[in-house]
């Protein structure tokens, strides 16, 4: 399996030496103009050796995942007060070609979409062209829900903090059979509510959805080019887009892979949640991914307003649900929360904001501790438990908390044949 492993500057800490490969990626690209950084107030900082150490074993447990092809394809990044630390590929983006994934290739981001589309909300709100609590009812003549009073309640940042009062997941069954988002969201008023608007916790990927409506409605433009413009451009998110034609248009773009009894192997992806873009249509690469990284930390308040970040991230509805998710979210979690396309933790005592996402044959991950201004991304393109136990693992060695192998990486056991499943199952992002 072919990989490639980069050590990019620590802030100047860590004493980390940058082999020659990085001056490929280290370059104005994957920084901010300096005009547009900001002056960051004293952060506390994480001791430079630990960092150190695990960033260290980040890369062996990598090099465990590659020896035992326990992924089609995977690349990931830490960033670090607005610097890119480290940077990793592994694997392929089309197991069949051999071709290899690059920080480059661009894959799909299922449910790590939604903080655009909280993000652009949040940008419009700020031009006063809607609030966050603009009702649906005022915006978009279609919407009704089963309780016609509680519909009149509903506003904007309840359908992006996952509040609308709907069972989790309305409609995604159907919508994964082919029916058009359109008239699905046309059907919520067949919906029973399990609780008022507001109340409680249901996540959703259709009416989530309706964020595009609302944008379309207040600015006349589609909702996709309000985020290319506002978002993508500004970042330098050369590789970003919307949609499954421009994935595989993209010069490298990663293919979804199944388990077979020989190994990976790769399909065609899938276009239903393209058909809802808010909840789960952008595509983008790791060089793209370190950047809205950087910027959700608060390093590019020139696109992204201190002020804004701070309503973004602010918990909103609880997620008890989240506590008991993983064993990882067992051990490490005392509290969770919705925020607005952002989920927020108690980990390990320190506050994390995180989202996953999972869509047939890729998933993602994303998570900072605003704290310490550190955070760690990671895409692949495959199923498979291994990789989505890694994260934690490094979140444990910043922290200093004790190590577990959440991901299974470290037995001395062979590695298993990669087995397909005995039945055809949809992969979605349900939950995530």
């Amino acid at each position: 399996m072919q990989f490639r492993k980069i050590f990019l500057p620590l802030a100047g800490a860590l004493g980390l030496v940058c082999v020659p490969v990085c001056a490929g990626t280290t370059g104005a690209s994957l920084q901010p103009p300096a005009t547009a950084k900001m002056a960051h107030p004293a952060m506390p900082a994480l001791p430079p050796a630990r960092v150190q150490s695990t960033l260290a074993d980040y890369q062996h447990w990598l090099d465990r995942l590659a020896e035992r092809k326990a992924v089609a394809g995977l690349v990931t990044a830490v960033v670090i007060d607005d610097k890119v630390v480290f940077e990793r590929t592994v694997g392929y983006a089309n197991a069949a070609t051999q071709q290899p994934v690059t920080a480059d290739t661009v894959f799909r981001l299922a449910s790590l979409s939604k903080a655009f589309a909280t993000a652009i909300t949040g940008l419009l709100v700020d031009d006063g062209r809607l609030s966050w609590d603009t009702k649906l009812i005022d915006v978009l003549p279609y919407f009704k829900l089963k309780d016609m009073q509680a519909a009149s309640e509903a506003t904007v940042s309840d359908i992006l903090g996952q509040r609308l009062g709907l069972p989790p997941n309305t409609y995604d069954n159907m919508l994964e059979g082919d029916i058009p988002y359109e008239e699905l969201v046309r059907k919520l008023d067949e919906v029973d509510l399990v609780c008022g608007v507001g109340q409680c916790y249901g996540y959703q990927n259709v009416a989530f959805g309706m964020i595009g409506d609302v944008v379309l409605a207040r600015t006349g433009d589609f909702f996709y080019r309000q985020v290319d413009k506002r978002l993508f451009y500004p970042l330098g998110m050369t590789n970003a887009s919307y949609g499954r034609a421009a994935l595989e248009s993209s010069k490298s773009w990663a293919r979804p892979h199944s388990a077979t009894s020989h190994g990976w192997k790769p399909f065609e992806p899938s276009e239903t949640y393209y058909r809802v873009a808010p909840a789960a249509g952008v595509n983008a690469s790791l060089h793209d991914m370190e950047k809205w990284l950087i910027a959700q930390m608060g390093g590019r308040p020139d696109v992204l307003p201190e002020a804004l970040l701070d309503v973004l991230h602010t918990p909103g509805v609880a997620t008890p649900s989240e506590l008991r998710a993983t064993p990882w979210r067992r051990a490490r979690l005392t509290d969770a929360h919705y925020a607005l396309g952002w989920r927020v933790y108690q980990y390990g005592g320190e506050t994390l904001v995180f989202h996953a996402g999972a869509v047939a044959g890729y998933r993602t991950m994303i998570g900072f501790f605003p704290k310490y201004r550190i955070g760690v991304v990671t895409l692949w393109n495959s199923t498979g438990p291994v990789p989505s136990g890694l994260m934690p693992m490094v979140f444990d060695g910043l922290l200093g908390l004790p190590h577990v192998d959440w991901a299974g990486i470290e037995s001395d056991a062979p590695a298993r044949k990669v087995v397909p499943p005995k039945k055809k199952r949809r992969t979605t992002h349900r939950h995530l």
